[in-house]
């Protein structure tokens, strides 16, 4: 009896996440082609109920969030930080790592501005939840180099600081603000991360 009961159980759990992840799956289509997706645009796309949508997300906002975050975690660069040929010298590898970075923004960037749009609003996120956080993880692996020549202080400061350089709010500031076109966005970013590098290795030696 115990046994049919735990199988029944974890059968419900089962469906459960493939309810939920047919209703995400639905969403991000609809973004991919251009849509502003309403409920009953992904309940029909999903064959579920507007009841059972709002079951496991409780606004549009939350579900479009969800969505978003999981189209722009598609995108990546891990096969450029994993590949081995990253240069060891800090300037050039940060330029690499901005590079790759910005080849996928076209892409990627209008999902971000969705994220931001729908999350600017911290009470609007769960709990200690945080945007960008690969963004971190990756800066992390890309300033290895500098980890043990650098003073603590010094290292999380230019962390810090090409997180906020290196990341879809700048790119959103320098073409809304400014008005440049792609090229000229990557040529300011790589610049300035470029010369945030230098500038800190250089404290060092002087």
């Amino acid at each position: 009896m115990a046994a049919r009961q735990a199988g029944s159980d974890d059968g419900r759990v089962a469906q459960k996440r493939r309810t939920r992840a047919a209703i995400v799956g639905a969403t991000k289509q609809l973004l991919a082609d251009g849509q502003q997706p309403s409920i009953d645009d992904i309940a029909t796309a999903a064959d579920v109920s507007r009841r059972t949508i709002y079951m496991y997300f409780p606004t549009l906002d939350q579900l479009l969030v969800d969505a978003s975050s999981g189209l722009l975690s598609e995108r990546t660069i891990e096969p450029v930080l994993d590949a081995g040929t990253m240069s060891t010298d800090p300037v050039r590898r940060v330029d690499e790592y901005a590079a790759a970075l910005l080849a996928m923004a076209p892409e990627a960037l209008p999902n971000a501005r969705r994220i931001l749009r729908l999350t600017v609003d911290t009470e609007q996120r769960p709990e200690n939840e945080r945007r960008g956080y690969r963004r971190i993880e990756w800066l992390g692996r890309v300033l290895e180099p500098l980890r043990d020549t650098l003073p603590e202080p010094d290292y999380e400061r230019l962390r810090a600081a090409l997180a906020a350089l290196l990341g879809w709010e700048a790119m959103i500031v320098l073409q809304d603000s400014l008005g440049l076109d792609w090229d000229e966005t990557e040529r300011v970013l790589r610049w300035a991360a470029g010369a945030l590098v230098a500038a800190t290795v250089d404290e060092q030696t002087s």
